[in-house]
């Protein structure tokens, strides 16, 4: 069970993971693009909700925000003995069977209704403002209920543990994200800096945007979103955007790159691990995943601040400087065979436990249920 499946970006890969853990199980998901995803499930069950009638796409889907707790509890996944969600929004409120253990693998509770409440709000206008307000009230009403009914959490980072034990108030063994190391090997170093992300208001790129333009160095930036209009508009000639590349497209920016920028605080962070293991450093801002994955001083420098102090520590900090062997090794902590071994852990662990909750805690809520009876109740495969 995944969120949505209709480009590959980090949760996705997560999820791909556990799909090659359970090669013969089904798929479910709010919505599904074969294309989008690259045909990675192909051939695979994969059942949606009626939300997949409107065709939303990778960049359209959030529109229909106040559409998916009730197509996530539309899903009927009566029968199965064992269910493993992936969720950074809604796919850890899927109904079970009073018998089913549910092991949810959290990547972060929904942030636009938890630890991004506030920036969401103050970058809408007052009309929007005041309906998102609501939205996110009953949102974090809803999630919260959500989560009692969740046998086991599993947590992508001891940042997103933390949120679950605050928000949720349940708690969560932590497995880091498998990171397919064996894609990237280091190659001749080339000027550039580079940016792997989604370009989405809370990554921050501007930041890297303007320092970059302060300092004339080259950077590329690679990704796609609905910031990318506006930071293209903002950026110098020194500054190149790529779009979204090919895993040997990003491998070959990666192994070339002085460093690769990261100017959000991520819950994990898998394209910092990535680099590493292309052998190149990264310099990230303090926080979150960065202080699990980066040795500051060894493979990377962790920085605070805006623009100023990015400049700053780009300018300071010498990549040259850094054993490019010593990234790698850092980098081999989150290999793909680690994820396997504690994430099979997790789930055996849970499976010996059993399932902690009682069929009257398993219903939806109220306005749920209208929705779904509102929309027909209708699933496609």
């Amino acid at each position: 069970m995944h969120d949505f499946l209709l480009d590959v970006r980090g949760a996705e890969r997560v999820f791909i993971e556990l799909c090659r853990l359970w090669p013969q199980a089904d798929i479910f998901t709010a919505v599904y693009d074969e294309h989008g995803t690259e045909g990675r499930f192909a051939g695979r069950a994969v059942h949606t909700t009626f939300v997949q009638r409107l065709r939303p796409s990778a960049r359209t889907f959030r529109a229909l925000l106040p559409l998916y707790p009730a197509a996530i509890e539309s899903l009927n996944l009566g029968g199965y003995d064992l269910v493993v969600s992936s969720s950074s929004a809604w796919a850890h409120a899927v109904l079970c069977d009073e018998r089913t253990v549910h092991v949810s693998y959290c990547h972060n509770p929904f942030r636009y209704a938890w630890n991004d409440r506030d920036r969401t709000l103050e970058r809408r206008n007052p009309i929007m403002r005041a309906v998102l307000t609501e939205v996110f009230r009953r949102w974090r009403q809803w999630d919260w209920i959500a989560a009692q009914r969740v046998d086991r959490y599993v947590a992508n980072s001891f940042t997103t543990q933390e949120r679950i034990r605050t928000y949720f108030g349940r708690e969560a063994q932590v497995v880091h994200p498998p990171v397919d190391t064996g894609r990237f090997r280091p190659g001749p170093v080339g000027e550039h800096y580079a940016v792997i992300s989604e370009l989405m208001p809370h990554k921050g790129i501007e930041v890297a945007i303007q320092a970059f333009n302060r300092l004339g160095l080259p950077l590329v930036v690679v990704g796609d979103g609905p910031e990318a209009r506006r930071l293209r508009r903002s950026a110098g000639p020194a500054i190149k955007f790529a779009g979204r590349l090919s895993d040997a497209g990003v491998a070959e920016v990666l192994s070339s790159a002085r460093a690769l920028v990261q100017t959000s605080v991520e819950e994990f962070g898998i394209a910092a691990v990535e680099c590493q293991a292309a052998g190149r450093p990264v310099i990230a801002r303090r926080g979150g995943g960065a202080l699990e994955t980066i040795q500051d001083g060894v493979t990377g420098r962790l920085w605070s601040g805006g623009t100023d102090e990015l400049a700053a520590t780009v300018r300071a900090f010498d990549d040259g400087a850094v054993d490019p062997d010593a990234c790698v090794a850092n980098a081999a902590r989150f290999d793909i065979t680690t994820f396997r071994r504690r994430m099979l852990g997790q789930v055996e662990a849970a499976l010996t436990a059993g399932s902690r909750s009682a069929s009257s805690e398993r219903q939806p809520l109220a306005y749920t249920r209208l929705l779904r009876r509102a929309a027909g109740d209708v699933h496609h495969r």
